[in-house]
């Protein structure tokens, strides 16, 4: 049986945009399923029975009868039916620095979240961002510098390879691009070569293509 995947809208949904790269990072066949997020609907829809494991959150995965929720745990369940080969380094220290470096993007960085909520379709004017943000961007340049000296140069990524830690930082990429906040120099080639993946590109082409706005997670523009 495909895979089915349940996401909320590209534009906004930063939690789906991980569990989808995850599923496309797997090679598996999967039926895509968008979710309209908070219209008149959404109430109703999330006490159905494919959302109801969930509590009706998404991204929430079926496998036939399995069914999987919580972009991470996506990624670990891809991760085990594809022979553990396409989403975490295959050096030993590698893996344990990447799967380190998700577990903490999936549990931290409140302020950023919080504060800049990724909206793919804008790139607003520079605004200086507050201080829990800039301490918040400066640890994920720490971690972004760290993974790329000691284990990036066989690629563009941080480990080299595309893989599970790229997608648990594409939203971040998206939101450096739309806030434009900002980041140090060398961080601007990895935050291009997420953007270019044709994964991105594809879910990039999907979002702009929505016709819902969601007037909450739209940032006002300045002159």
């Amino acid at each position: 049986m495909t895979l089915k995947l349940f996401i909320g809208n590209k534009t906004y949904s930063s939690w789906s945009l991980r569990g989808w790269l995850a599923c496309k990072q797997s090679g598996l066949l999967f039926e895509e399923a968008v979710v309209p997020l908070y219209d008149e609907a959404w109430d109703k829809r999330r006490e159905g029975d494919e959302f109801a494991p969930s509590q009706g959150k998404v991204p929430i995965l079926w496998d036939s009868e399995i069914v999987v929720w919580d972009s991470l745990a996506i990624v670990e369940y891809l991760n085990e039916k594809t022979d553990g080969t396409l989403f975490w380094p295959a050096d030993e220290a590698a893996r344990a620095m990447a799967r380190s470096m998700a577990a903490e993007m999936h549990s931290s960085f409140a302020a950023l979240r919080r504060e800049h909520g990724m909206n793919i379709r804008q790139i607003y004017p520079p605004r200086q961002p507050s201080e829990a943000v800039v301490a918040e961007i400066n640890r994920i340049m720490e971690l972004w510098a760290q993974a790329r000296a000691r284990f990036g140069t066989g690629g563009d990524f941080l480990f080299g390879e595309f893989g599970a830690v790229d997608i648990m930082f594409a939203p971040v990429v998206t939101r450096f691009i739309t806030y434009s906040l900002p980041v140090a120099r060398f961080a601007h080639a990895y935050i291009q070569a997420v953007i270019a993946h044709p994964f991105m590109q594809d879910w990039i082409a999907g979002a702009q293509a929505e016709d819902w706005v969601i007037e909450k997670f739209e940032a006002p523009v300045e002159a």
